[in-house]
């Protein structure tokens, strides 16, 4: 009798974890998190500034977030970075530890410059070969090689980010 009676608690148990972890994957919108839909970004509202921007810019009509934001050189390095930046985004907004001021970690920022570098490489090799002619070599910063957005601040998430500067982007509406 008691095994009996153990046994429907261990299967009711199994069938509340499974009916609990269904439902925590259909509320985090977790399948939308595989896909390259720039709309996945916006699951959490502190990316719709970003993502109101982006809608706006040149880059819209040729990338989505995760051609510049994922590596590009193979499926397990992507999913390896989309399974960390997950996570790490995950806990912080779980735990509510982000900064407000939405900043690229350092991991992100090199997968960035090296996507910029990947897409616009004839004119990364022209800038390069020609970079006397275009950058001040006495300024530090440019010896150490600056990142691409340091001076290229309005592609593709426009100068300024903030409420004011994106109408709508608490409730973004997707320009189609």
């Amino acid at each position: 009798m008691k095994e009996n009676v153990l046994k429907k608690i261990s299967i009711a148990s199994f069938v509340i974890a499974v009916a609990f972890f269904g439902y925590i994957v259909y509320a985090s919108k977790m399948p939308s998190y595989m896909s390259s839909d720039p709309k996945a970004c916006i699951n959490c509202h502190v990316m719709n500034t970003q993502y109101a921007t982006w809608q706006h810019s040149s880059h819209a009509r040729e990338a989505v977030c995760v051609d510049c934001h994922l590596p590009r050189d193979g499926f397990f390095s992507k999913y390896k970075a989309k399974t960390i930046d997950g996570w790490n985004h995950s806990k912080a907004f779980t735990m509510n530890t982000y900064d407000h001021a939405m900043k690229i970690s350092d991991d992100g920022a090199k997968r960035v410059q090296a996507n910029c570098i990947s897409c616009h490489k004839s004119i990364a090799s022209t800038i390069t070969s020609n970079a006397d002619k275009y950058h001040n070599y006495d300024d530090p910063e440019v010896a150490t090689g600056r990142r691409c957005w340091e001076c290229h601040k309005s592609v593709p998430h426009g100068k300024v980010r903030a409420i004011n500067t994106t109408p709508n982007n608490l409730g973004v509406k997707e320009v189609k």
